[in-house]
């Protein structure tokens, strides 16, 4: 029982909250066309740990797939909301003055 919660809850948060550090400093210290490209590696880094977290918890620990993978999912997509409103309120707070100017 552990094993899932550690696999399919903890391990998403992590992962995510790891990403969402980066995220961060990467829209506050190089801008935000630097973490729209952050933001594409990170997509692509994002979907090999979620395949490799399943690979480990079905095939390693022997988890039931019909309690583990939406385990896993819920919580890697919540945690992946949380991440974006965040680094949206980040975005939105780098914006230079001039931008803010211009936008209705």
């Amino acid at each position: 029982m552990i094993e899932y919660f550690l696999l399919g809850v903890l391990a998403p948060i992590i992962l995510n909250l790891l990403h969402l550090a980066v995220g961060v400093y990467v829209v506050v210290a190089r801008g935000s066309i630097m973490s729209l490209g952050f933001t594409g590696l990170s997509f692509i880094s994002k979907t090999v740990g979620l395949l490799w977290l399943t690979y480990l918890g079905i095939v390693f620990a022997h988890l039931d797939f019909r309690i583990f993978v939406p385990l896993l999912t819920f919580f890697w997509f919540f945690t992946h909301l949380v991440e974006a409103f965040v680094i949206q309120h980040y975005m939105n707070k780098n914006v230079s003055k001039h931008l803010k100017d211009i936008q209705v």
